[in-house]
């Protein structure tokens, strides 16, 4: 069995949209699709906020791979990483 995806959502706590992109998210979970996200405030660290800043939320699949979105969830960006990840790939 592949290990669990988890997600990475950079954000913000005064966010509505980082709540509306986690909100999503969580909402594409099932027992069929098991998956973890982690929150991450951008304003606890001043490279975060360098790098993303007025991006938020970005959403990763993995914290060295390529972004999955921001602003907006992209379901199936989502939907992908999730399948590639049962697939082990």
């Amino acid at each position: 069995m592949p290990p669990m995806l988890r997600f990475t959502l950079y954000s913000r706590s005064y966010c509505h949209l980082c709540q509306d992109m986690l909100d999503a998210l969580l909402a594409l979970q099932s027992p069929a699709r098991p998956f973890a996200v982690d929150v991450i405030d951008v304003d606890a660290d001043p490279a975060l906020v360098a790098r993303f800043d007025e991006l938020v939320p970005v959403l990763f699949a993995a914290p060295d791979g390529p972004e999955l979105c921001h602003y907006v969830l992209d379901e199936t960006a989502v939907l992908a990483a999730l399948e590639g990840a049962a697939r082990g790939s």
